[in-house]
């Protein structure tokens, strides 16, 4: 038995949503770059890879770093990467030893890649992809510029790999569908406007976890060459509250033991150092429970969780363990140590969170 609270991964669950996610990808020939920032573990991009990923998406950096450390030798730093200073360096470095692309949203950007890329007495090939903006309005440029970024990018001396985009807006309710059209209806005109200005465009890159299952892709007539999902290993209260996933397969959950009992409410010995502080606007709760569908996380400090029960009959009692999903999955694990891997209620491993606060 171990102290609570911790992560817990069902190891059943994760290798059924791998697989799941991975037959998606090839029953709409699209290639599985998954995004390792969800789990920033090296066991689990292993896991991804044998299940047919061609490669990981990171957010930084210093995650790229780690994982090639590892071994992992096609990486896609999915980021408008400002490449100054000792950055630049340690870009040149990555590329150096792995196949590298980074994303870029300006003219002023991909200069400052080519540059990072030059410097020293040893360049190193930096591919790049340009991002646009599919509704999410965060990064990206307007699609019909990808071409005018990707001109300038090559006359730097760097290889375009093509364009890609994140359809964040699909985390909302009902917006699964919406956001995954923006998304096709972006990329196809970014990547016209690459092949209207005679460069090659062979990566059109998208996907979020909520809008995987209604991703386009070449086997069905769309435009995406490759899916880039992040929580789907292990899904979250988000994906369970947005309608993704039954909470039947949420693969990662945190154990907490019962502290304290007032009728109907109960508090656990965890708070948001364990699970994260995100609440979405739409969220019922602080994290939900998985078991008891119908309990409420309704109060979170950062030792203590409370939970409301629908009457004090349900309550568990004190000393019971309870396992809460966490809303956001990827900010739970970025406050961990290491993840405790069940295969049944006796046998366990632990994977260590090889990526915890890789953030520059």
């Amino acid at each position: 038995m171990r102290d609570t609270p911790y992560l817990a991964v069902d190891v059943q669950l994760l290798e059924a949503n791998l697989s799941t996610m991975a037959e998606h990808c090839r029953r709409l020939g699209m290639a599985l770059r998954p995004h390792a920032k969800t789990h920033k573990s090296v066991e689990m991009a292993r896991r991804q890879l044998s299940h047919g990923a061609v490669g990981l998406t990171v957010a930084t950096v210093a995650e790229a770093e780690i994982f090639a450390d590892a071994g992992f030798d096609d990486l896609f730093i999915a980021y408008p990467i400002w490449a100054e200073g000792p950055r630049a360096d340690r870009l040149r470095a990555l590329a150096g030893r792995v196949r590298l692309r980074v994303g870029v949203d300006s003219i002023e950007g991909a200069r400052m890649l080519a540059h990072a890329a030059a410097r020293g007495e040893h360049p190193a090939p930096i591919f790049v992809a340009v991002e646009v903006d599919s509704g999410h309005h965060r990064t990206g440029v307007a699609p019909d510029q990808a071409g005018t970024v990707a001109v300038a990018a090559t006359e730097f001396g760097l290889a375009v790999d093509g364009v890609f985009t994140f359809p964040g807006h699909s985390y909302a309710p009902d917006a699964r569908g919406v956001a995954a059209n923006d998304e096709a209806e972006a990329l196809a005109i970014a990547r016209d406007s690459l092949l209207g200005l005679g460069l090659d465009c062979l990566v059109v890159s998208g996907g979020s976890t909520p809008s995987a299952d209604a991703a386009q892709g070449r086997a069905t007539g769309g435009v995406l060459t490759e899916l880039r999902p992040g929580v789907y290993p292990f899904f979250d209260a988000q994906q369970w509250e947005l309608g993704t996933v039954a909470p039947e397969r949420i693969a990662l959950t945190a154990v907490a033991t019962v502290v304290s009992v007032r009728g109907a409410r109960v508090v656990v010995d965890l708070g948001n150092k364990v699970l994260g502080a995100d609440r979405a606007a739409y969220a019922s709760g602080f994290g939900r429970l998985p078991g008891t569908p119908s309990a409420r996380v309704v109060a979170l400090s950062e030792h203590h969780a409370t939970i409301e029960f629908e009457g004090a009959d349900l309550a568990p009692a004190l000393g019971t363990r309870v396992r809460i999903a966490p809303n956001h999955v990827c900010a739970a694990i970025n406050l961990a140590d290491e993840l405790v891997v069940e295969r049944d209620a006796t046998e366990f491993t632990v994977w260590p969170v090889n990526a915890r606060g890789a953030n520059t």
